[in-house]
């Protein structure tokens, strides 16, 4: 089972990236590399504007905090 599904990605999901390939002018091997490190990019950038907004979001709360008297400080 796991040779059939490892068939048909071969057949069909990397044939994306020779046919590319050949339209460039480049190996395979680099375009699937290229594939590869644009994953991982773009998963860390999504992670990193995610701990970025909630950074700001506990700033924000640290902030303007609502004080009901001045004895809360």
């Amino acid at each position: 089972m796991i040779n059939n599904l490892r068939y048909f990605f071969e057949q069909r999901g990397f044939r994306v990236s020779s046919r590319l390939a050949d339209r460039l002018g480049m190996r395979v091997a680099s375009v699937r590399l290229f594939f590869i490190y644009l994953s991982f990019f773009t998963l860390g950038l999504a992670f990193a504007l995610y701990l970025t907004l909630a950074f700001l979001a506990k700033l924000k709360d640290l902030i303007y905090a609502k004080r009901t008297s001045v004895f809360d400080l």
